[in-house]
């Protein structure tokens, strides 16, 4: 039943050989990668807004030479992840510059910050798409939590199918929601021009506000900074794209840049203009679409495409999470799991970890997306400032042609991402605090999986100078009753043992049962030593774990392997297994952890 759940889900199993075929072009992998970066436009100018608007809405002003400082910043970031791409075109982003220019420590700082980020990027695109349907049908507010639950479900099975059908699934909201934007922008711009749009700003350009300081000007740079959050997908997810990769990889960042600085700066002019002030309930983008195409069919396109691509903009963390997991987890800083390729040729447990993780995060904030906002930037700023100074290091010991120019982009970008980093450690230190309790435990765990690997590898490593000669082989097998699962399972221990011993755990409440037993057993297996161990208590786990610890430490004493044969039915249908005990599943699980003796299962299929 499971197995065609799964098949009409996610779809049936693709080959390995058909891996090329979910390579990318430029034109779907910027639906699929740039999908966060674009879509943060709908939240970007209305942060930098909510925090000016505390002190005096006359403060909106200030937008528009802070959103100059995003523009900045963003052009060093594509600049700079262009030379990542091409200096580190298997991918891994942040995670990579930092290990290798930085250390091992600030490597997996930078990749731990991204895997909780990519997290939050699931956590706050969905949030925010649900605020964009919620702004337009009001009645859906009270349930915007479970609304954002189901999203993330949905979008976590379209991402099981695989690379080219998310991607392909992806073009369409994606490009509406750009040709809807650009519209937007067009339209507002060319009404301001023709003087069908009045001047309605709450302040003019350099009106002095009394109460302005340089600490809420900075608290709002560093909440519109969260933009350009999703601009390093692309640098971690190189190996999706079609040959030459890094080639292509530039090229779509370069045009994802283009396209985010445009949507921003036209956003924020238009907000400053229109005189749109935050009010509950409804965003800024949905103010924005009110006051230049009224309340019609454009609008609700826009409405419609906003909330589309912000649920579907968690897919840049749905494409990038995984690769950075496998990255990690190929250094043996994350369970091998991350490194196994599901059906669909994608990676399908780093896929369930951030759904699951996502869903938690909306759960614990309410789906409030103010309240995420914080940790998403701080989660993201870290690698900015980690992976920009790393690729400075890079260019001083490589001096490669052109170094120097190449490191100024690096340098303005790692100052003003390391000056956002501090903002929000000086101004917003009660609302980011969680990371600095995550961050340590993440890097604490890193280390315990990798000390783990080492000491597995030693463990494993064959040693020639002592050669492991077995003498022969001590089977216990398990006996409830005289059956043909007893006959067959004893038939196959004589095959593999020198000395096979048939045990049988009995209880104190029937004894001419138990007597019966033995006589019969005795009657049909002569040759078999059987012993009976008596529980005085209702459970055999105990008895057969103590007798087998006996036996073990003799046969290890003559040089033989101790193994413990449990014999069990199979019923034919599945459901059928609830109709009977599970003691063999608990007698394994107890047998297991024991050291020097090998568990063994003899599986009797039924017919019928």
């Amino acid at each position: 039943m499971w197995s065609v759940i799964k098949r009409y889900l996610i779809g049936k199993p693709l080959k390995t050989s058909e891996e090329g075929d979910q390579k990318l072009g430029r034109f779907k992998a910027l639906a699929l990668l740039s999908s966060d970066a674009l879509s943060s436009i709908a939240y970007g100018t209305e942060q930098i807004v909510l925090v000016l608007a505390t002190l005096s809405t006359a403060a909106i002003w200030y937008s528009l030479p802070l959103a100059g400082l995003v523009l900045i910043l963003l052009l060093a970031l594509v600049i700079s992840y262009r030379q990542i791409i091409h200096a580190y075109p298997h991918g891994g982003g942040a995670y990579m510059v930092s290990s290798e220019n930085l250390g091992k420590t600030s490597g997996l700082i930078a990749g731990g910050s991204l895997l909780v980020d990519y997290m939050l990027t699931v956590a706050v695109s969905v949030s925010a798409g649900t605020e964009a349907i919620t702004s337009a049908i009001p009645a859906l507010y009270n349930h915007r939590v479970p609304l954002a639950i189901l999203i993330v479900v949905l979008i976590t099975a379209m991402n099981l199918r695989g690379l080219r059908e998310s991607a392909s699934f992806l073009m369409f909201p994606v490009y509406l929601f750009v040709a809807v934007i650009t519209l937007l922008i067009i339209v507002g711009i060319a009404k301001i021009a023709l003087g069908m749009a009045p001047f309605h700003a709450t302040a003019t350009v350099g009106a002095i506000v009394p109460g302005i300081t340089l600490g809420l000007l900075l608290r709002a740079f560093s909440s519109g900074s969260s933009s350009l959050t999703g601009v390093e997908a692309i640098s971690n997810a190189v190996p999706f794209f079609k040959k030459p990769q890094a080639q292509n990889a530039a090229g779509t960042l370069a045009l994802m840049g283009a396209l985010l600085g445009f949507f921003f700066a036209g956003i924020t002019f238009l907000n400053y203009w229109y005189g749109i002030i935050p009010v509950e309930k409804v965003t800024v983008l949905s103010q924005i679409g009110t006051s230049v195409f009224g309340k019609g069919f454009l609008y609700y396109l826009l409405q419609f495409s906003t909330a589309f691509i912000l649920a579907l903009a968690a897919n840049t963390g749905f494409s990038a999470f995984p690769v950075l997991a496998y990255n990690l987890a190929k250094d043996k800083y994350m369970p091998h799991m991350y490194l196994a390729k599901g059906d669909r040729l994608g990676y399908s447990n780093g896929i369930m970890t951030l759904s699951i993780g996502s869903i938690l995060l909306i759960t614990l904030f309410n789906g409030e997306t103010s309240r995420l906002i914080p940790l998403y930037a701080v989660g993201v700023f870290i690698p900015f400032t980690l992976s920009q100074t790393g690729m400075i290091i890079k260019w001083n010991r490589e001096r490669p042609k052109g170094w120097f120019t190449k490191s100024i982009s690096n340098f303005v970008g790692a100052f003003i991402s390391f000056s956002i980093f501090a903002i929000l450690l000086f101004y917003r230190l009660n609302e980011i605090w969680p990371f600095f309790i995550i961050m340590p435990v993440m890097l604490f765990i890193f280390h315990k999986i990798h000390d783990h690997y080492q000491k597995t590898a030693l463990q494993l490593r064959l040693d020639h100078s002592v050669p492991i000669v077995y003498e022969g082989n001590t089977v216990v097998v398990l006996i409830s009753n005289v059956t043909k699962v007893t006959n067959q399972a004893l038939n196959y221990a004589n095959s593999i043992g020198d000395n096979v011993i048939a045990m049988h755990v009995s209880f104190d409440e029937n004894p001419e049962k138990e007597a019966e037993f033995m006589i019969e057993f005795k009657k049909n297996y002569p040759d078999v030593r059987l012993v009976n161990l008596h529980s005085s208590y209702r459970t055999i786990i105990h008895p057969v774990v103590r007798f087998v610890k006996l036996v073990e430490a003799k046969s290890t004493q003559k040089g033989f392997t101790t193994t413990v044969l449990i014999p069990q039915f199979l019923p034919k249908k599945p459901w059928q297994h609830i109709l009977h005990n599970q003691t063999s599943l608990r007698l394994r699980a107890a047998l297991v952890a024991k050291e020097n003796i090998v568990v063994s299962t003899y599986s009797y299929h039924f017919k019928k």
